[in-house]
């Protein structure tokens, strides 16, 4: 049975980031795995890519690299040593998804899967979308890990579009502005606030909502499948919504998967599936609604299959079904 987190168990942060900010301080000419050792990284975090660390561990981590190193924007040097291969199987499905706010939104659905330490969002105020990192533990993660992971987003993005041209259009940070600072100017290039009440990375609409070059919905679909199952054996997977949703994912080109078929899967009764969802605000059609919805736009965005090709993905018995389920979800015909 599926193993849910309690709430007072210790916020952990996935190994292969925590190897970067090893890497990180080996290049400033300081024993990045001693450092990892003293703060209390396991030593296999830094050897097998599935394993993760406790958040304190990391926080220290970090305190001691900016320690040693004497370096206060260190965390702007972490991507350098970031790929996409470092989010797991999550890195995947950001380079195969249609656009930003579809990998950005992926972000958001896993992010437990880099550190359960915080919770993002994505808001939309007219042209710009606004990213927004919330810290959620006193343990950690401190203003550094929030610079990596800021820096990191931004260095993607450009190599997601193939435009390095492209940059935010502001930058707020809660922490306060560091002696040097002006590598912030230099990587992010837009206005910067410091002391600022939450850390949030602004970006245009129409950079946002462009079409990426290497969309690719099946390779999406698939990695989702591969990071729901990793946060599945590592017991944080996070509501029982996002569980269901993830099993849909998997199972809809085999079928429209009944609910009695996701409860088993949750081993539990279809009646308790039912309430546990109603009580987190949702229900099991709704869900099934969304997963098809968004897999939906993601193959059409492609245009690489047809109508009765993506009706077959999505579990549909045909594509005139679909087609009327496109259009009661958007309004538009599909073609």
């Amino acid at each position: 049975m599926t193993k849910l987190r309690a709430e007072t168990e210790v916020p952990t942060t996935m190994g292969t980031w925590i190897q970067a900010i090893v890497r990180t301080v080996d290049e400033h000419g300081v024993d990045g795995t001693a450092l990892a050792h003293e703060a209390g990284i396991p030593p296999r975090v830094l050897r097998d890519a599935d394993e993760r660390a406790p958040q304190p561990a990391v926080t220290r981590l970090w305190k001691l690299a900016v320690e040693a190193t004497g370096d206060p924007c260190i965390g702007l040097k972490v991507p350098r040593h970031v790929s996409f291969a470092t989010f797991h199987a999550l890195g995947y499905a950001i380079f195969a998804s249609p656009d930003m706010k579809s990998a950005l939104q992926r972000v958001i659905r896993f992010q437990r899967l880099i550190s359960d330490a915080t919770a993002q969002r994505l808001e939309r105020d007219g042209d710009r979308y606004r990213f927004v990192i919330e810290r959620l533990s006193p343990l950690g993660p401190p203003d550094e890990a929030i610079d990596a992971f800021m820096a990191t987003g931004a260095r993607l993005f450009r190599a997601l579009s193939g435009d390095q041209r492209i940059v935010p259009l502001a930058l707020r940070l809660r922490r306060s502005e560091p002696t040097p600072s002006d590598l912030f100017g230099k990587i992010f290039r837009c206005p910067i606030s410091f002391d600022a009440d939450a850390d949030i990375l602004e970006y245009t609409r129409k950079d946002i909502e462009a079409p990426l070059p290497y969309a690719n919905a099946e390779l999406a679909r698939q990695s989702d499948v591969i990071v729901a199952d990793y946060l599945a054996r590592s017991g944080r997977n996070g509501t029982l919504a996002d569980r269901v949703h993830s099993l849909l994912v998997s199972h809809l080109p085999d079928g429209g998967p009944s609910e009695q078929t996701i409860a088993q899967a949750l081993c539990m009764s279809a009646r308790n599936l039912q309430l546990q969802l109603a009580g987190e605000g949702t229900s099991y059609k709704a869900l099934l609604n969304d997963a098809r919805r968004a897999l939906a736009c993601d193959y059409l965005r492609q245009n690489k299959h047809s109508i009765k090709e993506i009706a077959f993905l999505l579990g549909f018995a045909d594509a005139a079904t679909f087609t009327r389920a496109f259009h009661r979800w958007t309004g538009q015909s599909p073609r």
